[in-house]
C-alpha cells in the first residue's frame, strides 16, 4: 500500500510518517499544502491519500477541495480525511462521488495507531472509514430513522457494527454467529430500512448512514 500524506503542520506530517513507516507502510511522499497534495499523488500514484482539510494558504478547506479533485481525476484514488474539524460544504461533495474508498475521521478520536492502519487498509481496498459523529453532522438533515424502531436487537448490533467499518465476516467473528446468519440479518435490514435494491454495498452506506443519524 503506497501512501501520500497532506498536514501542513510539520511535527503531525512527521509524526503520522514515523508511526506508518514503523508499521511497514510505504509512505511515497509528505507535503505540506494542498498543491503539493495534488503533483505528489501524480507522481506516485498512491493507493490512498491521508489529507487534513484545511491547509495554506488560507487554512479553511483547501484539503478538501484538493481531495475533491483527486477523486475527480482518480476515481480508483483511496482518500482518507484526518482533521480536527467536520466541513460539511465539500465533504458532502465527496461523498457524493461514491462512499467507496472513502474515508473521514476526526483526529482527536483515534485513540490506537491500529485502528488508524486499519482504516488506512480498508480506504485503500475500496472500504469506508467513517466517524460516526462525522458522518451524524454531515447528513443529519438528509437521513431520518425511519425504519429503526422495527430492528430487532441483533440487527441493531449488526448494523452498529457495520457503522463501524466491519466486514461481513469480522462482524460474524464479533457476534459469534455465522457468516449466513449476519447475511440474512443484513437483508432483512435492507428490508425494514426500505432501501432501494441496487449494489449492494452502495445499500450498506445508506443503512450505515441511517444508523447513523438515529444514534445521533
Amino acid at each position: 500500500m503506497r501512501i501520500v500524506i497532506a498536514e501542513d503542520a510539520a511535527v503531525v506530517r512527521e509524526g503520522l510518517v514515523q508511526l506508518l513507516r514503523d508499521r511497514g507502510l510505504d509512505v511515497a511522499a509528505a507535503v505540506g499544502n494542498a498543491e503539493a497534495l495534488l503533483d505528489a499523488v501524480e507522481e506516485h500514484r498512491p493507493d490512498v491519500v491521508v489529507a487534513d482539510i484545511r491547509m495554506p494558504p488560507t487554512h479553511r478547506d483547501e484539503g478538501l477541495r484538493a481531495a475533491l479533485t483527486l477523486r475527480e481525476r482518480y476515481p480508483d484514488l483511496g482518500v482518507l480525511l484526518f482533521s480536527q474539524y467536520v466541513e460539511t460544504r465539500y465533504a458532502n461533495r465527496l461523498a457524493a462521488t461514491g462512499m467507496s474508498g472513502f474515508g473521514y475521521l476526526l483526529k482527536e478520536r483515534v485513540v490506537d495507531v491500529g485502528d488508524f492502519v486499519d482504516a488506512l487498509h480498508r480506504v485503500a481496498a475500496g472500504g469506508t472509514a467513517l466517524d460516526p459523529e462525522v458522518v451524524s453532522q454531515l447528513l443529519a438533515a438528509q437521513h431520518t430513522a425511519h425504519g429503526l424502531a422495527e430492528l430487532t436487537a441483533r440487527e441493531h448490533e449488526t448494523l452498529g457494527l457495520m457503522a463501524q467499518g466491519h466486514t461481513n465476516a469480522a462482524i460474524a467473528e464479533g457476534l459469534g454467529i455465522s457468516q449466513r446468519a449476519v447475511e440474512k440479518h443484513t437483508a432483512s435490514i435492507f428490508t425494514k430500512l426500505d432501501l432501494p435494491r441496487t449494489e449492494a454495498g452502495h445499500r450498506r452506506v445508506l443503512a450505515v448512514l441511517r444508523y447513523l443519524q438515529g444514534e445521533g
